[in-house]
């Protein structure tokens, strides 16, 4: 089977019921109350958008639940002209996790590539940046089509590296943070491209004494999402954690837990939506192993 970004972290994901028990019944019914009766999962405004909709359909996945029918509300994006190209890489992903093509939507996708060979969100600029090249990727394989010219993305990331051995999300950083090196981490390991072991020393260096992964060295607290991708790159590098530093992101990941069903995204977030919520299932699943 061919690599693919969104299948390796629903992989994960899936073993997180064996930490959740009972409780998978809850993220379940939580993640049905994010669809509208009109189609697609709400955002934390109460509206429906396609990259929200992205992890309300993973996450019901992962604890082996069907979703409601998704394919006439998608419908409704066509081959997504007037998207940005985050909607766009969202729309691709529902596609795929709908079992519809998304073929017509990569010249689109495309548009955005950058001179360095990377991607960015805004047309026409001139450097790609970590995100973009992620999302670029995963749109790519959700609609099973091939990546030109996959070395150019490589030499996009070569310039993100930071010189504390990480990478920032666009040139020029003095200071790697997590999400975007751990994005660079999982891009290579799709790509086929080693990555030195030094990463994850890095990456390790960046647990919160409580657990769970601060986004930049020195923030005040830790939160979901860079929990989640650190742990995912770790694994792709194959570096596993003591049982001491798996036992205190467990502690951390149940800090941020509710009976609701959901997980918020850090111990200063009041709210709840399905974005975190796969974050805190593919925590989870990583822990589990």
């Amino acid at each position: 089977m061919r690599r693919s970004l969104r299948l390796e972290m629903l992989q994960v994901a899936r073993l997180a019921p064996k930490l959740l028990g009972d409780s998978a019944g809850l993220v379940r019914d939580f993640l049905l109350r994010q669809f509208l009766p009109t189609g697609g999962a709400q955002d934390r405004g109460g509206k429906a958008d396609l990259y929200y909709t992205i992890f309300a359909l993973a996450g019901l996945e992962a604890v082996l639940a069907q979703s409601p029918p998704q394919h006439d509300w998608l419908a409704t994006f066509g081959d997504g002209e007037g998207l940005d190209f985050i909607h766009l890489g969202a729309l691709a992903r529902c596609r795929a996790a709908t079992g519809q093509s998304a073929a017509d939507l990569l010249p689109r996708i495309e548009a955005y590539r950058t001179p360095d060979g990377g991607y960015h969100e805004t047309l026409g600029a001139n450097f790609g940046h970590a995100y973009g090249c992620f999302v670029a990727l995963g749109a790519y394989q959700d609609a099973d089509g091939e990546l030109p010219d996959p070395l150019r993305m490589v030499q996009c990331l070569k310039f993100l590296e930071t010189p504390d051995g990480a990478w920032g999300n666009v040139r020029g950083m003095k200071r790697g943070t997590v999400p975007a090196t751990a994005a660079a981490v999982t891009l290579l390991h799709q790509l086929g491209v080693p990555v030195n072991d030094t990463v994850a020393d890095w990456l390790l260096a960046q647990i919160h004494p409580e657990g769970g992964w601060l986004a930049v060295p020195g923030a005040p607290i830790p939160d979901l999402l860079s929990t989640a991708t650190a742990l995912h790159a770790l694994a792709c590098m194959e570096r596993p954690l003591s049982e001491d530093q798996r036992e205190r992101c467990l502690d951390f990941v149940d800090t941020l837990w509710t009976a609701e069903g959901g997980f918020h995204g850090h111990w200063a977030d009041d709210a709840l939506d399905p974005e975190y919520t796969f974050y805190g299932l593919l925590a989870l699943g990583h822990l589990a192993v």
